[in-house]
């Protein structure tokens, strides 16, 4: 998902005045939708189950990065890790948790990054 595609669920205006612009060396990463199903059946997971789900993700993607962010030329030698648009993984927990119009997002460090994921479909927690 991209910043693009975040801001189809509310108008531009409105979303832009909602979502924070991250500061310094933050990334705002979105965080996937959460299916209603269990993956290959059609049993309904519950509202605490999907909120258990959003609450340990361990991936997103990239839509804004804080100016400072990848920077620091002795921690990040090789140059940034990510880039706006890449699906990402992090530990669970990681960042600041809010929602904008009923979508998660979290804020958290540069270096929280662990791997960029070329191809998020398979990945879930376990």
């Amino acid at each position: 998902m991209t910043k693009t595609a975040v801001k189809s669920i509310a108008s531009e205006e409105d979303f832009d005045a909602q979502l924070p612009i991250p500061a310094g060396y933050r990334l705002l990463v979105a965080l996937p939708d959460i299916e209603d199903n269990y993956q290959g059946t059609s049993l309904l997971k519950t509202d605490s189950e999907k909120h258990r789900e959003y609450i340990l993700s361990i991936m997103g993607v990239v839509i804004d990065m804080g100016g400072s962010a990848y920077t620091d030329k002795e921690r990040f030698p090789s140059g940034p890790w990510c880039k706006v648009g890449d699906y990402v993984m992090f530990r669970m927990n990681t960042g600041t948790r809010f929602k904008v119009n009923g979508k998660e997002f979290r804020l958290m460090n540069d270096d929280s990054i662990e791997a960029v994921i070329p191809d998020p479909r398979g990945i879930c927690n376990v």
